[in-house]
């Protein structure tokens, strides 16, 4: 994922990248089943896709721990 991505997916709420998680996972899992059934022809994007994942959890994370330190000041 780019950095511009990256700035992007900052800009978002908290509702709108958990629907991007899902629509994420979801892309991930019908990789996976066509790497098992045989039909994935670019392997590398499960990679890519498990990555892209990895990015919008951990930004989820990050807007969930600012929410907390914002709320207990």
């Amino acid at each position: 994922m780019k950095r511009a991505d990256m700035r992007s997916l900052r800009d978002l709420s908290i509702a709108e990248l958990q629907q991007k998680a899902r629509e994420t996972k979801e892309e991930l899992f019908n990789l996976r089943f066509q790497l098992r059934t045989g039909h994935l022809s670019d392997f590398s994007r499960v990679r890519a896709v498990r990555r892209d994942y990895a990015v919008i959890a951990t930004v989820i994370n990050e807007k969930r721990i600012a929410e907390a330190k914002s709320g207990a000041a």
